[in-house]
């Protein structure tokens, strides 16, 4: 038995926020950080706030790769103010953020680290959840995942639970229509990660495939397009927005494969941003997993559009599309390029291996891993070389 989990509504479409003028809230809690505050994005939510008559309070100290400190705080005030609506608006710090204190808020008594589909949280009594993206990148807004940093133990945590996923998710690409290229790009790469690691895990499904291939499609196709073009061309940014959240709802209701684990334990590590970090570790994840998921690549490449003599040369031309693609959009594909330290890197190598072992998402990878092949894995991305085990 399986199920099929997703926010209880999405809006989507220009003018989406208009949304928040129906809200049944008296009090609403915003997260966000400062970024979002400066571009002017939070006053355009307020705005729509206004019209409903709600009191609001803002908590805008969310930081990339949230810390457990950052959530205590966000629930500390949320327990003084006592919202019965939490906004999360932001990229996936700002919306992971918002998801945990929701819980922290609703169940105090829980440990942060309790988050799992093994704990009955019973959320809703207190409070709603609306998350609303600023970036078109992890999907957050639909997912049960929530990633939070241990900074003393230098680790995120992949929590995960289905009664944090938001009630409404609002996709309005007004809030992303002026994103420079680097927010446009590391975030869609995420996304795109998401999507195929979703359709090779060994928990797809005939649900999770469907958005992952609409969501592929859709990137290979706009990306490109909202890279070059930018705010000009707001048919891309809106179609790239869709697509990290078919995405999110992919890999939410499939899994994530090594993938994402190397790029967790590298992140938390080297403190590398989690699209840069999964952008950079996609060539050497999808080659590794080759042998098991060549059949599921070709399939992936006649989606877009790709043709060849064999099955197996058209999976290896949909992984050469992908190489081709990080290089358009100007995205480092070896560690050295990070300008990390070889000498620092190896050194922690054996706690890179470590972490990655640890991680969840090994458990639906296609191929069985070996710490080895990690090590092996971490060795390769540092220096670009391609994989050949």
């Amino acid at each position: 038995m399986w199920y099929f989990s997703s926010p209880k509504l999405i809006v989507f479409g220009e003018d989406a926020l208009e949304y928040l003028e129906s809200v049944k809230a008296s009090k609403v809690f915003i997260v966000t950080d400062k970024n979002i505050a400066s571009f002017g994005l939070l006053e355009k939510v307020l705005k729509h706030l206004e019209v409903s008559g709600v009191e609001v309070k803002v908590f805008d100290e969310v930081e990339p790769e949230p810390p457990k400190e950052t959530i205590f705080k966000g629930a500390e005030l949320a327990s003084q103010f006592k919202p019965d609506l939490i906004i999360g608006l932001g990229g996936g710090s700002c919306i992971d953020s918002a998801k945990a204190i929701r819980v922290l808020y609703e169940r105090p008594d829980v440990q942060i680290e309790e988050i799992s589909p093994l704990t009955n949280l019973g959320l809703g009594k207190k409070t709603k959840l609306i998350c609303i993206p600023t970036t078109s990148g992890t999907g957050a807004e639909a997912t049960w995942a929530v990633v939070i940093t241990d900074k003393r133990k230098k680790v995120k945590l992949e929590l995960a639970s289905r009664e944090v996923i938001s009630d409404v998710a609002i996709l309005d690409p007004e809030l992303v229509k002026k994103l420079p290229k680097k927010l446009t790009v590391e975030p869609a790469l995420d996304a795109l990660a998401q999507a195929i690691e979703a359709y090779i895990s060994q928990w797809k499904n005939d649900f999770s495939d469907a958005l992952a291939v609409k969501a592929v499609q859709l990137i290979f196709k706009y990306l490109p397009r909202a890279y070059k073009k930018g705010s000009s061309d707001i048919e891309a940014r809106e179609k790239m927005h869709i697509a990290a959240t078919l995405s999110g709802l992919a890999f939410s209701n499939s899994q994530v494969t090594i993938l994402h684990a190397l790029a967790h334990s590298a992140g938390a590590i080297f403190r590398i941003p989690h699209g840069r970090a999964v952008a950079l570790f996609t060539p050497y994840s999808l080659r590794f997993n080759f042998s098991k998921s060549w059949k599921l690549y070709a399939e992936l490449a006649e989606t877009i559009g790709l043709k060849a003599v064999s099955k197996k040369e058209l999976a290896v031309k949909f992984l050469n599309e992908i190489e081709k693609l990080l290089k358009e959009l100007k995205v480092a594909t070896a560690v050295k390029d990070l300008r990390i330290e070889r000498e620092e890197y190896l050194s922690k190598i054996n706690e890179l291996v470590e972490r990655t072992m640890e991680s969840t998402g090994l458990i639906a990878n296609p191929r069985e891993v070996t710490e080895d092949d990690v090590k092996k894995l971490f060795i390769y991305a540092y220096e670009g070389k391609n994989v050949d085990f």
